[in-house]
């Protein structure tokens, strides 16, 4: 609006200061006030360019041409307006096709306004209009030639600049778009490593407060048994069940407050590792388990901190369904470092159990934390009685360094 309103003001001025300087365009100029009428109607719709720039546009040139027929004065301010409506009409147009369809047609009414104007001009010429002249070329056609050449730069400006300022709008249009994409995107990919990190705790979870649990119900049996024959051994029994439930609930708590924490300056408990394997063997050996630990070969590299806790929640999965299952029974844990692999094997002497729950929480776990690092499980029951927990997880240079 401040656009209109300052080439209106701006056009009305001009004519004001080219009639009082004596520069007169046509000899038989309509009265001032009609002139005035001109200059208002040729740049107060410029008012209305942003919303119907077509319309502004096709009116804008319609009124140019009509102060041109009637001899109107101004003409400076009034080409600076067309050329940008016809610019405006590129630029903000909402109908690419209607825009190029109207720009059109006004560039070719100006050619057809100004190739008749110059036939008017050329048929009330005096002999003497190139008296001048001192070019090469005919000074008629040189003329001609001088008028098209500026108009069609003029419109060919005016028509480029526009498609130039809609494509500039529409890329950032673009741009912004997809950023907020990228930024949504990141929003999700943020709930989904939340989510993925919730259930990694979760599954942790079930794996340490699973195994205390168990070995809770193997001494709460071992004192149910013995409470009226060995009394020492019902309280030893009942004191690792109290020093398991302690344990169970500590873990308990400490997991839950993760998850429960909604910013980000929660951290994990601290985990186990395949260091930490002696003190969850003598756990289960308390809870009846005759437990026989072998550690073979020397690791040739360092083994990762996520492939030493798998191993370690392996152990501890595989132990406590062997409680669950098979109860006190001789278990076999070897650990083995071979060249490029480590190998954890967990067999136990108990009966046969047939084909086991594949679906159970605690081998999805198993498999679940053997793919993450592309090893391979072995699950099943062992030729004479028993089952058997292998795994086998790469060791590379390449995974160390990660």
């Amino acid at each position: 609006m401040l656009i209109g309103i300052a080439a209106m003001v701006g056009s009305t001025f001009s004519l004001v200061l080219s009639t009082s300087a004596g520069m007169f365009l046509f000899e038989d100029p309509p009265s001032r006030t009609e002139q005035a009428a001109w200059a208002v109607a040729t740049t107060l719709p410029l008012l209305w360019r942003r919303r119907f720039p077509e319309p502004v546009m096709l009116i804008i040139a319609v009124a140019y041409i009509g102060s041109q027929v009637r001899h109107a004065q101004e003409a400076q301010i009034s080409q600076i307006v067309l050329f940008t409506a016809i610019y405006t009409a590129g630029a903000w147009s909402r109908n690419r096709r209607w825009s190029v369809i109207s720009r059109v047609i006004v560039i070719v009414a100006m050619f057809i306004w100004l190739f008749t104007s110059i036939a008017i001009s050329v048929a009330d010429m005096p002999p003497d209009a190139f008296s001048t002249a001192a070019g090469p070329l005919p000074p008629l056609i040189s003329a001609i030639l001088v008028q098209t050449l500026v108009n069609a730069l003029y419109f060919g400006f005016a028509y480029y600049f526009g498609d130039q300022g809609w494509t500039a709008a529409h890329d950032r249009h673009l741009l912004v778009e997809r950023a907020e994409e990228l930024r949504r995107s990141q929003e999700k990919e943020a709930e989904r490593a939340v989510l993925g990190e919730r259930v990694r705790i979760a599954r942790e979870l079930h794996d340490v407060v699973a195994h205390h649990v168990a070995v809770m119900g193997v001494q709460a049996a071992a004192a149910r048994r013995v409470l009226e024959k060995d009394a020492g051994k019902a309280r030893t029994a009942l004191a690792a069940v109290e020093q398991e439930a302690r344990t169970a609930v500590d873990e308990l708590r400490r997991m839950l407050g993760v998850l429960r924490a909604t910013d980000g300056d929660a951290t994990l408990p601290p985990v186990q590792s395949i260091d930490d394997l002696p003190e969850l063997l003598e756990s289960s050996r308390q809870a009846g388990l005759r437990i026989e630990h072998g550690v073979y070969g020397e690791p040739a590299v360092e083994v990762p901190e996520s492939v030493s806790v798998a191993a370690y929640r392996i152990v501890q999965e595989a132990l406590t369904n062997t409680l669950k299952h098979a109860g006190p029974v001789d278990v076999d844990v070897r650990i083995r470092y071979l060249s490029r692999e480590l190998e954890i094997d967990v067999a136990d002497s108990g009966r046969a159990i047939g084909t086991p729950n594949t679906r159970g929480m605690g081998l999805i776990g198993m498999r679940e934390r053997v793919a993450a690092h592309e090893g391979v499980l072995e699950t099943g029951p062992r030729e004479g009685g028993g089952f058997r927990v292998r795994a086998r997880f790469p060791l590379t240079k390449k995974e160390v360094a990660a």
